[in-house]
C-alpha cells in the first residue's frame, strides 16, 4: 500500500537531479529545499551515466581507428552537450566575476550578465584544452584508460556539489540555483557519500588495469586523482565564499570544472606512469 509512495520518495531525488544537472528528458515534480539536499546528495549517480554515455561514444571513435584527439574532443565535447555546457558557462562566469576585482555585489552583477567577458574566454579555452589534452593522452595509453578518465572526470566533478552545497555554506544571492541548494547537505551525509564514491572510483581503477602488478598503482592513483580534484574545487569554493560572500549556481558549475579537470591531469599522469 505504501510501497508506491515510498518508491516515489526515493525517485524524487533523481528526478531533480538529472532534471537540473543533465539534459536528458526527466519531468522534475518537486522544487523545494529537503528534495534540492537529496538531490546533490546522488548528484554523483549523473556524473556516471553521463560519464558513461561521453566514454562509450569516445571508445567508440577511438576504437574506429579515428585517433586518439578527435576521440577526446568527442567525449568532452559530449559531456558539455549533455549538460547544455551549463558547467562550463559557470566557469566562465565565475572567471570573469573574480578577475574583475571589483566588490561582492558588483561581481556578482558581471557573472549573471549574458556575455562572456576576456577572462571567462580565457578561462575556457584553456580548461577545454587541458581536458581534451589528458582524455587524448590516455587513450594513446589505451581504450580502457582513455574511457576511465572520462568516467572517472564525470563522477568526481559532480561529488564535488556535494561540499558545495553542505550545511553552512550561504548562498551569495537570494534567488536562482545556488539559493535553492546551498546548505542543503549535511555534513556528515556529504562525507560518507563522497568516501563511497572515492572508494567505488578505486576498485573501478583497479578493475581498469591489466591483471598484474599495475592494478594497486591504479587504484592509488585513482584515489589521488579523485581527491585532488575534489581538493582543488574546494579551494576554489574557499576562495568564492571570501570573495562573493556565498554560492551561486555558477560557483557549483565551476567547482564541477575544476574538479573534473584536476582529476584528469592526474589520472593521466598515473595511467602514463603504469604500463
Amino acid at each position: 500500500m505504501h510501497a508506491p509512495a515510498f518508491v516515489r520518495r526515493c525517485l524524487e531525488p533523481l528526478r531533480f537531479a538529472f532534471g537540473t544537472l543533465s539534459v536528458l528528458p526527466v519531468r522534475v515534480n518537486r522544487w523545494d529545499r529537503p528534495t534540492a539536499g537529496r538531490a546533490i546528495s546522488v548528484a554523483p549517480v549523473v556524473g556516471l551515466v553521463l560519464g558513461g554515455l561521453a566514454a562509450g561514444f569516445a571508445t567508440l571513435l577511438a576504437w574506429a581507428h579515428t585517433g586518439s584527439l578527435l576521440a577526446a574532443v568527442a567525449g568532452v565535447a559530449a559531456l558539455a552537450a549533455l549538460t547544455r555546457g551549463l558547467h562550463l558557462d559557470g566557469l566562465a562566469d565565475v572567471a570573469d566575476g573574480l578577475g574583475s576585482n571589483r566588490p561582492p555585489d558588483a561581481a556578482l552583477k558581471i557573472m549573471k550578465a549574458s556575455d562572456i567577458g576576456p577572462f571567462g574566454v580565457l578561462v575556457l579555452v584553456l580548461t577545454l584544452f587541458a581536458q581534451v589534452a589528458a582524455v587524448s593522452r590516455c587513450f594513446d595509453l589505451g581504450l580502457p584508460k582513455g574511457a576511465f578518465a572520462l568516467g572517472l572526470a564525470a563522477v568526481t566533478s559532480r561529488t564535488a556539489l556535494l561540499r558545495g552545497c553542505s550545511d553552512g555554506v550561504p548562498s551569495a544571492r537570494e534567488d536562482g540555483l545556488g539559493a535553492m541548494v546551498a546548505g542543503t547537505v549535511p555534513r556528515l551525509r556529504g562525507a560518507l557519500v563522497t568516501l563511497a564514491v572515492v572508494a567505488a572510483l578505486a576498485l573501478a581503477g583497479w578493475a581498469t588495469a591489466r591483471y598484474g602488478q599495475n592494478q594497486l598503482p591504479l587504484a592509488l592513483g585513482t584515489v589521488v586523482s579523485a581527491a585532488g580534484g575534489l581538493g582543488l574545487a574546494a579551494l576554489l569554493l574557499t576562495h568564492c565564499l571570501r570573495r562573493f560572500g556565498g554560492i551561486t549556481g555558477d560557483v557549483l558549475g565551476a567547482m564541477v570544472e575544476v574538479a573534473a579537470t584536476g582529476s584528469l591531469i592526474l589520472w593521466t599522469l598515473f595511467a602514463a606512469a603504469t604500463p
